[in-house]
């Protein structure tokens, strides 16, 4: 068998794996100041990339003449 990629493979423990997943959830659960779309001054990371998806999906259907996306300073 040829093997076309040659590479190491990482292999996270336990602990690493349970603290990425903790970094992120807190990454996401952050608190941005760009307004929801129907309601409320801010919102969490997460709900924002949700929103950023539906609204770029119904200008992909034709059904918004425009999406520009709404960023926010994540550091």
């Amino acid at each position: 068998m040829m093997r076309l990629k040659i590479g190491k493979r990482i292999h996270l423990c336990e602990y690493e794996a349970d603290s990425l997943a903790e970094g992120l959830n807190l990454f996401f659960d952050r608190m941005v100041d760009i307004p929801r779309v129907k309601h409320g001054n801010r919102q969490t990371v997460d709900t924002l990339i949700s929103e950023e998806a539906l609204l770029l999906a119904k200008y992909l259907r034709n059904e918004r003449k425009k999406w520009v996306p709404r960023l926010s300073d994540l550091n």
